[in-house]
């Protein structure tokens, strides 16, 4: 072997003829990057051969076998959804994740993917899932309007649709997947058509599908609307139709049952609500049925292998130890006690199945943990079945012990407290101006919020220890539910002009606290003396399935507590009244429910709101009722002016707003190109006197009317300009400034003066002619070309006139009997001369 050949043998590379070299340098440039595969299997590196093939290869004079291109044709699947097609597309882009998927939807395009990780961090009790959803303003041809210009931060909409992703997925892919599970999904391009949730779902189901995660079934989103005057529900409408739409609702379930619901509406019954339900599943169960063949073809095979399995046995042994012990503490009435009465048999069945010696255990202590998880479940669901009684000793149709308060806090707007059962919650009512409404940033055309509400779950609202900040995804689900449900029953602006914000801090917490917000909202907002179209309240059902096989029924649950969420098979919340739904929200555990279990569901929570509402009358003390405000809460007084004086009251440089503001102390003056003008001010503002001075400003002046005490703003040799108006000046010329002629305009007004004036006419540019002449005669006065000044704002001329002297006479004789010291006559003349040009 040479020096050369040496060389580049050195280096991996084969010293090769000219041919040879051209054809090795193909199949390297085809060769794909060193990876691993999914499930954590290192794949060989074939991009760069080793020197040891590479030199068996010289030796043989043959070159290695090309590694063949990456397969990126795309797979298409075009699926029927309304009157939208929505293209699933896989194989072309993201080829090294797990699962990867485009969906188009008109000129809408979403990217997902699914990606697992290697190592195990669950226990099997949980699905360690995660979905984040967000959207890139360049798909809709914007920049972000904040001072940050990259996308990234999480908004509060992006994550509401990852919660709406994450709960009907999540049921699907088996607890004893136990590796971490990220779907990311990015909006690339949005048309506007159609909102993107409904589209998130379904585009999140295909990924999964594809992938090796392991999904039971492929999920579907569908939303439907009801039109004014239509009973014929309307499956995937599109934006400006929702516009008109009586009811928003999400809908996502399997081919074969409903696993969740979300959306408000203008108080629907029950029997349009299980229309709507219907006819969206109807369109859903076509979906799934498509995307789950269509997965089958071009998919990867699930990992159904690296589910985790419980050890032979342990449930048995574990059942043996504690499961009598376990009954018992689960039927403890309250949620502290049986809390730590639970725990305390979970340390003992850890301490006598797995033994003390830790390394040499039979089985792993979050085994036992699951195990005891388990019988709990069981003895939950018999002591229910069997007895018909419940842990708090209610029967399943009772709601929990109630009581109200309303002006709870003393120098809020408004507020309340609500306590159901073991649940509680302040709320605080804010009222505020234009000025103070949410401000909305995304990708679709949204108008600013008027009322919003932020909903606290501190941790000691259940004796705990924990983190405190900035929102929770949980937080931020829960409070735009209760916002949904209070919105309906709202004024219009028209009617109320102010901006609502109400906050709700949860302070004891043993089920359906969102619920308990939207009691807690109500009251709090009748307190601060909003005028709500009508009452609403909210509940949370829950469900307990029976064994089909022993021909057993399901068991609908009214009032949860938060075990019965847990262990339960459904958490279905409902707002409204007696006689329709403003909000609802359900989550299933399990593969779905039939339509007669949720109208059963439905009907038992209309029966609960109607029992709550009554115990929210009783309130003591009870909220303002009448309309009537807090003393601190803003005033705010909404007049209309004329758009020709827009400017006037802005005044140069806003000058004029600012002085009315200094003056009277409200907080904001905002008008619109319409001449809609809002004031607003705070706890102890002269409100009064700043709409006075906002009619002063706009008023028209009219022809032939006197102006008393008007303010003489400048003098000139011919006339003298005169303020009538705050704003509005005209010219007294000098022939009418006297019955009498007067030679010096200065021997009659000065700057600063006040004289009565009458108007005479406008001309074609919107100037006013006034006279005193006109006045002094109609008075009866006349003679002398003094008197300009009114007694009334001149100390002096008021002392003489109290004393019976006459105020012109002495001052138009000590001028020389009005000749005076003024300009000659002809340069009077020339004054009116130039007036008249």
């Amino acid at each position: 072997m040479n020096a050369t050949h040496a060389r580049v043998m050195h280096r991996g590379v084969p010293s090769l003829d000219g041919s040879a070299r051209k054809a090795y340098g193909a199949a390297i440039r085809v060769s794909p990057s060193p990876n691993r595969c999914a499930s954590g299997r290192a794949v060989s590196r074939t991009a760069r051969p080793s020197s040891r093939v590479v030199v068996a290869s010289a030796e043989t004079g043959e070159l290695p076998p090309p590694v063949p291109a990456i397969d990126r044709t795309a797979k298409k699947l075009t699926l029927k959804i309304g009157d939208s097609e929505v293209v699933v597309e896989t194989g072309k882009i993201g080829k090294q994740a797990n699962g990867a998927v485009i969906v188009s939807e008109g000129e809408t395009q979403m990217y997902v993917t699914i990606c697992a990780g290697r190592d195990v961090v669950a226990d099997g009790g949980f699905v360690p899932l995660t979905v984040n959803y967000m959207e890139r303003f360049s798909a809709a041809g914007r920049t972000s309007g904040g001072y940050r210009k990259r996308d990234g931060g999480v908004r509060e909409h992006e994550t509401l649709i990852g919660r709406l992703v994450d709960r009907p997925l999540r049921p699907m892919i088996p607890k004893a997947w136990a590796y971490e599970t990220q779907i990311l999904q990015w909006v690339l391009s949005y048309d506007g058509n159609r909102s993107t949730d409904a589209l998130a779902i379904t585009a999140a189901s295909a990924a999964a599908a594809v992938s090796d995660v392991p999904l039971s079934k492929p999920v579907c989103g569908v939303r439907v609307g009801f039109l004014p005057g239509d009973a014929t529900p309307i499956v995937n409408p599109t934006t400006e139709q929702m516009e008109n739409s009586r009811l928003d609702l999400l809908l996502a379930g399997t081919e074969d049952a409903v696993m969740m619901i979300e959306g408000y509406g203008d108080f629907l019954s029950v029997d349009e609500m299980i229309t709507a339900i219907a006819a969206g599943h109807a369109a859903v169960a076509s979906v799934c049925r498509e995307l789950s063949k269509w997965a089958a073809e071009v998919g990867k095979a699930k990992a159904t292998e690296r589910l985790l399995t419980a050890p032979d046995g342990i449930y048995e042994s574990v059942k043996a130890a504690v499961g009598d012990e376990l009954a018992v503490a689960m039927a403890i009435g309250k949620k502290q006690i049986r809390g730590a009465a639970v725990e305390r048999l979970r340390s003992k069945a850890i301490e006598m199945v797995s033994g003390l010696d830790k390394e040499n255990a039979a089985y792993k202590p979050e085994d036992v943990r699951l195990a005891c998880e388990k019988i709990e479940s069981e003895a939950l669901r018999d002591m229910i079945r069997s007895r018909g009684t419940r842990q708090d000793g209610r029967d399943v149709y009772t709601v929990r012990p109630i009581s109200c308060e309303g002006g709870f806090l003393h120098r809020t707007h408004g507020s309340s407290l609500f306590t159901r059962g073991e649940t509680q919650a302040i709320a605080a009512a804010t009222l505020g101006s234009q000025s103070d409404a949410q401000r909305f940033d995304g990708i679709a055309e949204m108008d600013d919020r008027r009322f919003y509400l932020h909903y606290f779950f501190p941790p000691s609202s259940v004796g705990e220890c924990g983190r405190v900040g900035a929102a929770s995804r949980r937080e931020v689900g829960h409070g735009n539910l209760a916002e949904r449900a209070l919105a309906p029953v709202l004024p219009s602006k028209d009617e109320f002009p102010f901006t609502v914000r109400l906050e709700s801090t949860i302070t004891e917490s043993n089920g359906s606290s969102s619920m308990a917000t939207v009691c807690a909202g109500c009251l709090a907002l009748q307190d601060a003396g909003v005028p709500i179209r009508r009452k609403v309240a909210g509940i949370a059902m829950g469900l307990v399935l029976g064994d089909e096989t022993k021909g057993e029924d399901a068991i609908v649950l009214t009032d949860i507590l938060g075990s019965e969420d847990a262990l339960g098979d459904m958490d279905f919340k409902v707002a409204g009244d007696g006689e329709g739904m403003s909000a609802f929200q359900m989550d299933i555990k399990v593969e779905g429910i039939s339509l007669p279990v949720m109208r059963t569901a439905l009907e038992r929570a209309r029966e609960g709101l109607i029992h709550i509402l009554g115990e929210m009358d009783k309130a003591d003390p009870s909220p303002r009722k009448g309309g009537e405000m807090s003393k601190y809460a803003p005033r705010i007084e909404v007049v209309e002016v004329n758009t020709k004086y827009i400017g006037k009251i802005i005044g140069k440089g806003g000058e004029q707003i600012k002085s009315i503001c200094e003056e009277t102390r409200i907080d904001t003056i905002d008008i619109n190109n319409d001449g809609v003008c809002v004031l607003t001010g705070s706890y102890g503002c002269d409100m009064a006197r700043a709409l006075e001075i906002i009619a002063e400003l706009t008023i028209e002046p009219e022809i032939g009317k006197i102006y008393r005490n008007s303010r003489v703003t400048k003098v000139l040799e011919f006339g003298a300009f005169v303020e009538i108006l705050p704003g509005v000046e005209g010219l007294c010329h000098v022939s009418e400034l006297d019955v009498t002629r007067v030679a010096n305009v200065k021997d009659v007004v000065n700057d600063g003066d006040f004289i009565d004036v009458k108007l005479l006419e406008t001309n074609e540019r919107g100037q006013y002619k006034l006279s005193r002449r006109e006045v002094l005669l109609d008075d009866g006065k006349g003679g002398g070309s003094g008197g300009g000044s009114t007694p009334r704002e001149d100390p002096a001329s008021r002392f003489l006139s109290e004393n019976g002297q006459n105020f012109s006479g002495g001052w138009d004789s000590d001028r020389g009997g009005g000749g005076g010291r003024g300009r000659s006559s002809s340069k009077a003349r020339r004054g009116r001369t130039r007036l008249r040009e």
